[in-house]
């Protein structure tokens, strides 16, 4: 994909997020990792109202090039790229928001632990095949304040842990704040946001589902690869 390529994309699936209500406001974020360097919306940006011309691009080392005064998240966003690139599995975009069910579930999950989250906590259970199939697992990250690097440094760990047990992660949940995935596109990874806040849905709803059995998700790894 070209960076003209990316621009479009991202404003796409921005424009697509904000119509259908993962996001509101100036709330979430997207980056693209190009080969000598990133995209991302600017801060304060609606992903709603996104001008190809005015995302932010930095250099490989994270400064600013052209366009709109990029968003803080880019500490979090460039240390995920790194931490997938450093576990074989390199992520090419990453979609943050603070959609509605998710971060529901997150603030019901945080409140009972005590705002003290477990450093294998995970947000939900494998309630559907799809969410086993198409996300995997999603580990929940302590709360920190927005933009602090021990969040970044946290989902690194996150990512590593998780390779290191020969699984691949695609989503992370920032405690009380919002979803951060990721894939090879921003179509993909709106993909991955779209299935993971639907089963986040149905586990609202559906709160004493009872998960897939071990037996039943082993029979997914088989079939279809899924990384759980």
């Amino acid at each position: 994909m070209s960076e003209d390529q990316a621009r479009e994309e991202m404003v796409r699936v921005g424009r697509s997020l904000f119509g259908r209500g993962y996001v509101h406001a100036t709330a979430g974020n997207i980056s693209v990792r190009l080969a000598d360097g990133f995209l991302i919306t600017p801060t304060d940006a609606c992903l709603g109202f996104l001008e190809p011309g005015r995302l932010a691009r930095l250099d490989a080392s994270g400064q600013q090039l052209s366009g709109d005064r990029a968003s803080k998240t880019i500490v979090l966003h460039r240390r995920i790229y790194e931490a997938t690139a450093a576990a074989g599995q390199p992520a090419g975009c990453i979609i943050h928001t603070h959609s509605t069910h998710l971060v529901a579930c997150s603030l019901q999950a945080d409140s009972q632990a005590a705002g003290a989250l477990p450093e294998d906590a995970e947000l939900l259970p494998p309630i559907t095949p799809y969410f086993v199939m198409k996300v995997g697992r999603v580990p929940h990250i302590a709360y920190r304040r927005p933009g602090d690097p021990a969040a970044a440094e946290a989902v690194a760990t996150a990512i590593a842990r998780h390779a290191a047990q020969g699984r691949r992660l695609q989503a992370v949940m920032l405690a009380r704040l919002g979803p951060n995935v990721w894939h090879d596109t921003p179509a993909a990874a709106m993909a991955v946001l779209e299935e993971l806040e639907e089963t986040a849905r149905l586990h609202r709803l559906q709160p004493e589902a009872t998960p897939l059995a071990e037996a039943q998700i082993e029979e997914l790894r088989r079939v279809f690869g899924a990384s759980w």
